[in-house]
């Protein structure tokens, strides 16, 4: 597999060490020669000094032939322009890193597809989704958006007290846009019927459009209990997206920020969250916040050192857990001596995103859900797929659901009576038992 890495900041040389570990065939491109020669010296890939949006520094690059273009540079504009030409140019499958959250908003206007982009990735949200999943005390343990967050897959823990609970999956009157794609129980998984239920302690994956998600996954969450209550330190991007995220769950999210301008501009997209003017590294700021009250304490300020004293600050004032960002392999080796429970890397939830990426054959992405035992596939309908051939009630998929296909410019949840075309993009919960028939199906004869 062939990879051009436009850029070769932080992001760039990660991923372009985790793909030469993959025995992937790397390029990498960077516009400042002292940091193509230090990519040289340490790593094993091929090197073009040139700006990201200069077409013969590409064409030297080999994009032309190139399986998968990132653009990780430190500009959005540079990073949407060079993976859009580069998509013009020949490569398979373009990836742009964004900042500015406006580039992955689609409800004012669609960048991704504008520029004929397959996948806009920010480390901000994937870092905020990362912490998400390791906030134990709600009930929905995760959030992900696929096919430019048309869909989405929120996991659930059922509790005891739960509307759901008992009653078989048709009697509960779903909307015919959402679907429950997948039931945990003990380390097993499995694709539920029409008479399968829900039962106290299971994990469940349901999945559809995001309007409708909300309606039903008030039928398996358990809302008689408390509401925890997250402290979030650092009100910046990885911040205010975890805080979006926990939004959507029972808990109460208090953001603390230390610029006013900022704590206003938080306000006024988070209504339903507290928001203070705090110096994290301020003990009597912390106390006034009642930080040690809390269940979750999360330290994702921009810099690492003040991650760490602010977080086992607030560990010594008694807060229940404490999740910090850490960016620095340094720290590694002292963060649970420090009592620190969880500590997130944006570029190691980079990597997992990029590793989904690299896949050969038709999958353009992976997550992992349900512990592991099963993935959230976005795919490829390729013409001759024996996909293609039949409606999805006459396709052999035992283990895997097709939750929801893109077409054109609208994106629906399917029915049994539908059929996939070449050129659609697919959503599909596959059981890991189930991978290989799955991957038939959608590869080309």
């Amino acid at each position: 597999m062939n990879v051009v890495v436009l850029g070769a900041g932080t992001v760039g040389r990660t991923v372009a060490e985790l793909l030469c570990g993959r025995g992937v065939d790397v390029c990498v491109m960077d516009q400042d020669p002292d940091v193509v020669r230090r990519v040289e010296e340490q790593l094993d890939v091929r090197t073009v000094c040139g700006s990201a949006y200069d077409v013969s520094k590409l064409f030297q690059a080999g994009i032309q032939a190139a399986d998968l273009c990132l653009a990780v540079t430190s500009s959005d504009e540079v990073n949407l322009v060079g993976a859009s030409i580069a998509r013009e140019m020949g490569a398979s499958r373009c990836v742009a890193r964004v900042f500015n959250p406006i580039f992955r908003d689609t409800s004012t206007f669609d960048y991704q597809r504008h520029f004929q982009i397959d996948r806009l990735i920010s480390l901000e949200h994937l870092t905020a989704l990362e912490l998400a999943k390791h906030i134990r005390s709600t009930s929905v343990m995760a959030v992900e958006s696929f096919l430019r967050g048309g869909i989405e897959v929120h996991g659930i823990h059922v509790g005891r007290r739960v509307r759901a609970l008992g009653i078989p999956l048709k009697d509960l009157q779903l909307p015919k846009t959402v679907r429950v794609g997948l039931i945990r129980r003990a380390d097993a998984s499995v694709i539920p019927g029409a008479n399968d239920f829900v039962s106290e302690g299971d994990h469940v994956a349901l999945i559809g459009a995001r309007t409708e998600l909300q309606k039903v996954v008030q039928l398996f969450e358990d809302r008689s209990g408390e509401r925890s209550r997250v402290v979030i330190a650092g009100g910046g991007e990885i911040g205010l997206n975890l805080a979006r995220l926990l939004e959507r769950t029972r808990c109460h999210v208090t953001v603390l920020e230390n610029d006013p301008e900022r704590c206003d501009f938080i306000a006024e997209r988070l209504p339903q969250a507290t928001v203070l003017r705090a110096d994290v590294k301020s003990k009597a700021d912390l106390e006034e916040a009642r930080v040690g009250s809390g269940d979750v304490f999360v330290a994702c300020t921009g810099h690492d050192e003040e991650n760490i004293v602010c977080g086992v600050e607030a560990k010594e004032l008694g807060c229940r857990r404490l999740l910090t960002v850490v960016r620095s392999p340094d720290y590694a080796n002292v963060l649970e001596r420090l009592g620190i429970d969880v500590a997130v890397s944006p570029r190691e939830a980079m990597a997992r995103q990029i590793v989904g990426l690299v896949a050969r054959g038709p999958v353009r992405e992976r997550s992992p859900i349900a512990g592991g035992t099963a993935e959230v596939w976005e795919i490829e309908v390729r013409k001759g797929a024996p996909i293609t051939t039949a409606p999805l009630r006459e396709q052999s998929m035992s283990g895997a659901l097709v939750a929801a296909i893109e077409r054109g410019e609208y994106v629906k949840v399917p029915d049994a009576d539908d059929q996939l075309r070449p050129g659609d993009t697919a959503v599909v919960m596959v059981q890991n038992a189930a991978e290989m028939e799955v991957l038939r199906l959608f590869t080309s004869a």
